[in-house]
């Protein structure tokens, strides 16, 4: 479903973009090239700064949401994916936000008020709570980052990880093509 916030803001999908029928984009949300939106996804745009003004959410080029993955933000702060990113299923990305390019962040984790740099890998049901996290770092399944981690003991992301990661965004733009082309079908 996609509709319009409060403010009178309508999502932008770019043309080449697949969004399931049964995800729900609210508001200022821009979607770029090649994006795929699995099913249960919600991107909701829709609270303001006190001045009233928002941020959009932008979902970069090639990247895709997948099912039941939640992304809204705060008083209106911008959420930024990069291109050729990975949110996996049923993962809360809660803005103010910044992910980089060619990221993969894992089942069930929650990013808050943070950045995470490119080519990171964050696993699955870790948290990153108000911290950057630079480029190029891997955060094992269950883990929890904050301002206060030494990211000394955090390790660097491996070739397996980054090939993975990068297998995942094959596997959902070959799934933008095949559902856009069956998408009148249902």
């Amino acid at each position: 479903m996609i509709r319009r916030n409060p403010s009178g803001d309508l999502p932008q999908i770019h043309p080449s973009a697949f969004v399931d029928p049964t995800a729900i984009l609210c508001g200022k949300v821009v979607v770029e090239e090649n994006v795929f939106i699995g099913p249960y996804a919600v991107i909701r745009a829709d609270e303001t700064r006190p001045d009233g003004g928002m941020d959009a959410i932008v979902i970069g080029a090639h990247s895709n949401i997948q099912d039941g993955v939640v992304i809204h933000s705060k008083s209106g702060a911008s959420v930024n994916i990069g291109a050729h990113t990975s949110i996996a299923h049923r993962s809360i990305v809660h803005g103010p936000c910044e992910v980089g390019a060619r990221v993969f962040i894992g089942f069930n984790s929650v990013l808050f008020n943070c950045k995470v740099g490119e080519g990171c890998v964050v696993r699955h049901n870790s948290v990153v709570d108000g911290c950057d996290l630079p480029a190029g770092f891997y955060v094992p399944s269950t883990t929890y980052i904050n301002a206060r981690t030494d990211l000394g003991t955090i390790p660097k992301v491996t070739a397996s990880a980054t090939e993975f990661s990068e297998d995942v965004v094959r596997t959902n733009n070959e799934l933008v093509a095949g559902y856009k082309r069956i998408q009148n079908e249902f």
